[in-house]
């Protein structure tokens, strides 16, 4: 009998690509990986070139799957210490930002030594360098948002010193808050450098991004503002709301990553998805072993299943029961009940849904996701019901919800596996947007609206993206999840609010951390979570 793991380290591992030692490179980029001494604009390829954006066994096995269980994007194994923080992944995670090496791009490092390398330029060169230097500074706050939306109080603006001043030094927690406004500015900054920024072969040469698009980069720096306002929107509503209606009342000046705001829009041309350079490859016998790995109870039962959610059968599988070596799959899409105690769970697993192995467990071709057009056109739409009106809203969630189909259909539709998923036809997706229970509730309460638009942005999300999904979590309180208790491990018994700084950071920064040790427990807040 195959034993339901109960670790959450092993939990998704299942799912991932084992990486490859060879390292493989598209002709048109640079490889930094190949250069003793990498130039600024190597450098900033290496930003990109992130472990923990792409699709890579560890991170997914790892903190994606811890976050995924405070995010109920992934299934939660009835056992001890389900909810209790790993120093260990919490500490790679965190080290994997400031440093270079390991199992991330070191994102932080590596902009301070393009900042030194800048400054040590002829005026010329810094000119013809400046694209770089901006373009890096988005791929920076992109992934410090993550680590204030994780910890809080982090070092930003005094990290990294050892890169630009040659000395060592321990670096000052900077005010969650004031980083947020640190982050809007140079947002906004950079959107309105590449709105005028001319095209530049050498950039596109080192871009494996957005392949150069100053277009792209402007939409990208929008939209990346816009999911951060909205962070912040019940905390501050008044500076969200005025920022990001004076991006919505005027998308000529302030386009946005949302497809155009076509239904059937192409996720490989209008979103920002990170095509590694480093190639994965999957053990397809031993690495896929199926029913490690369940469908989340609220998400397939409660939120897909009843809807007849077109995007059902690209997350998930129906699974099944083997018998005499004859594999008999089941009938329905179900989920493993959370409410199971670990003896159902072990005992019964081969009658509920599992992740889908095509689109995700085998398929070597899923880019990194950074933000997609449902995102974005489901915080449009959270915008315009609070702030606008439901008729304007309504429009952005139709789109979002077509949209969202046609994303998770592109990433079935390029694995290499073939046991691929037909596209549903037109009427079931109709039907989904205008007569299922996820169908805007136009004659319904706000609250009853705002929760719809969360849900489906939470879904969406997914596990793959289960450290904005938690984020989306706590700021808007839905989905209304259940959570089982661990009522076995004392102060551990329910989902955090923020992690813990890491071990190592509190004893090697230990006269900074002071300065925030008392924010510094899991039951205390993130700014922006205040519902």
């Amino acid at each position: 009998m195959k034993k339901i793991t109960i670790n959450i380290c092993f939990f998704l591992a299942a799912l991932l690509l084992f990486n490859s030692c060879e390292k493989q490179l598209d002709d048109k980029y640079f490889n930094p990986e190949k250069s003793d001494d990498p130039t600024l604009p190597g450098l900033f390829t290496a930003m990109l070139n992130n472990d923990r954006i792409a699709q890579k066994y560890w991170n997914v096995r790892t903190f994606l799957s811890m976050t995924g269980v405070y995010s109920q994007t992934t299934y939660i194994p009835n056992s001890q210490l389900i909810y209790q923080q790993s120093d260990g992944y919490s500490q790679q995670f965190w080290d994997d930002f400031y440093a270079p090496g390991g199992n991330g791009s070191g994102v932080m490092a590596l902009y301070r030594t393009m900042e030194t390398k800048f400054a040590a330029s002829s005026e010329a060169e810094q000119g013809r360098m400046q694209v770089f230097m901006t373009a890096g500074k988005v791929a920076l706050i992109e992934e410090a948002a993550k680590m204030v939306d994780l910890w809080g109080d982090i070092p930003y603006s005094q990290a990294g010193s050892l890169n630009t001043s040659g000395n060592i030094a321990n670096a000052k927690y900077d005010d969650q808050k004031e980083l947020y406004t640190t982050f809007l500015s140079d947002l906004t900054s950079a959107a309105a450098y590449f709105k005028t920024a001319p095209a530049d072969a050498n950039f596109s040469k080192y871009d494996i991004l957005l392949s150069g698009s100053m277009k792209k980069w402007e939409k990208y720096c929008n939209s990346l503002k816009l999911r951060l306002l909205m962070h912040m929107s019940f905390s501050d509503e008044s500076t969200a709301r005025t920022q990001v209606l004076a991006m919505l009342n005027d998308p000529a000046n302030f386009p946005l990553i949302d497809g155009d705001n076509i239904a059937s829009y192409a996720p490989a041309t209008s979103d920002v998805l990170l095509q590694p350079l480093t190639t994965s490859q999957s053990d397809l016998n031993s690495a896929y072993q199926e029913g490690t790995w369940y469908a989340p109870d609220y998400m397939l039962n409660t939120a897909m299943v009843p809807n007849n959610d077109p995007r059902t059968p690209f997350f998930f599988e129906k699974f099944g029961r083997t018998a005499n070596k004859v594999f008999t799959p089941n009938k329905d899409f179900r989920a493993m009940p959370n409410s199971f105690t670990a003896d159902q769970q072990s005992n019964s697993f081969e009658d509920y849904a599992v992740y889908d192995s095509a689109t995700f467990a085998q398929n070597i071709k899923l880019p990194g996701f950074v933000i997609t057009a449902p995102e974005v056109n489901l915080l449009k739409a959270e915008a315009y019901e609070r702030w606008v009106g439901s008729a304007q809203a309504k429009a952005s969630y139709d789109i979002a919800l077509q949209q969202s189909i046609a994303f998770y259909q592109y990433c079935n539709s390029v694995s290499t596996i073939n046991r691929k998923e037909a596209a549903p036809t037109a009427a079931d997706i109709t039907a989904f947007v205008n007569t299922s229970g996820a169908a805007y509730k136009v004659a319904g309460t706000a609250e009853q609206k705002l929760e719809q638009i969360a849900v489906q942005k939470w879904i969406h999300l997914g596990y793959l993206q289960s450290i904005e999904a938690w984020t989306e979590v706590r700021r808007t309180s839905y989905p209304r999840l259940t959570f089982p208790s661990d009522g076995k491990t004392p102060g551990f018994t329910t989902v955090p609010n923020r992690l813990i700084y890491p071990s190592q950071e509190r004893a090697l920064n230990r006269e900074n951390w002071e300065a925030v040790s008392a924010k510094d427990t899991r039951d205390a807040k993130v700014f922006w979570d205040v519902k």
